[in-house]
């Protein structure tokens, strides 16, 4: 998919900015809404940003963290009580908004109050999720399975297709490389590409799972890396998660990258990317 084609496909979320820049777009947040403090923050801190480098930009964060290593891992402050804060923060800077659902039940909640729904790549063979997000009638960001190939996502794509809906996107996260760490095969973009507009999820692809603490481990002094080697590959879309302290983050702060640094990587990337659309 050429990246006018990504262009068009955000071009209907709803408050979305700069579509007609050329840049990729990007979804980026904390991990985690841990207070509406932190949540507005960071949005501001990232609004400023984008709007500068004309980066069109949807706002990431999740409402509850269902998929954790032990009993005793942050999951969330309260599910409506998040929602309200995504909602705010859409609200607040008109940004559109994107967050994960675990559950059918999830899906008609969060929609009142984000843009984007997005399934975890754990859960994005369960046909049932997937069909209950595409009857809300948003986008739906569709993460790629740690476990499958990038041609089998066309029919997680078909599923949202075939429920009505034709806004669906691919997130590629990693695939695991052996059992404690994960590999991006960048042949994997253009390939989905043929299937729906394909964005990089940097941070969660430097992952290093399956840790004896029972917590997950990361390398983000590499996500820069992947990021170029993202926008190289003509990607449509970037996904990273950022905290002003990921060491104090209550989920993910192994991989997230530190909001200080957000800037200048972001700088880079965009002249990468203008680059990259001469070609």
């Amino acid at each position: 998919m050429c990246q006018n084609q990504g262009s068009m496909s955000i071009s209907s979320l709803p408050n979305i900015k700069h579509t007609q820049s050329g840049q990729f777009f990007l979804l980026a947040g904390p991990c985690a809404i841990e207070g509406e403090e932190m949540a507005l923050r960071i949005a501001e801190q990232v609004v400023k940003i984008t709007d500068r480098l004309e980066i069109p930009y949807v706002f990431k964060g999740s409402f509850k963290k269902a998929n954790r290593s032990r009993i005793d891992s942050f999951t969330g402050i309260g599910d409506e009580k998040a929602l309200k804060i995504l909602e705010k923060v859409g609200n607040t800077f008109d940004i559109p908004t994107v967050t994960d659902i675990h559950e059918i039940s999830d899906a008609h909640m969060a929609a009142a109050y984000v843009d984007v729904l997005q399934i975890p790549a754990f859960l994005v063979r369960q046909t049932d999720l997937v069909v209950a997000a595409a009857a809300t009638g948003k986008v739906i960001n569709l993460k790629k399975g740690q476990f499958m190939s990038p041609e089998s996502m066309q029919h997680a794509v078909r599923k949202v297709q075939d429920s009505g809906n034709e806004n669906a996107w691919i997130t590629d996260r990693g695939t695991m490389f052996g059992y404690q760490d994960m590999i991006v095969d960048f042949r994997g973009i253009p390939t989905m590409q043929q299937y729906a507009p394909t964005v990089l999820d940097v941070t969660h692809s430097l992952q290093q799972p399956n840790q004896s603490s029972g917590v997950t481990g990361g390398r983000p002094d590499k996500i820069e890396t992947i990021a170029r080697a993202g926008i190289a590959t003509g990607v449509d879309g970037l996904f990273i998660e950022t905290h002003f302290d990921p060491s104090k983050a209550k989920s993910d702060g192994a991989n997230m990258l530190a909001l200080e640094h957000l800037e200048g990587v972001l700088s880079r990337l965009a002249k990468l990317r203008s680059v990259v659309n001469t070609f």
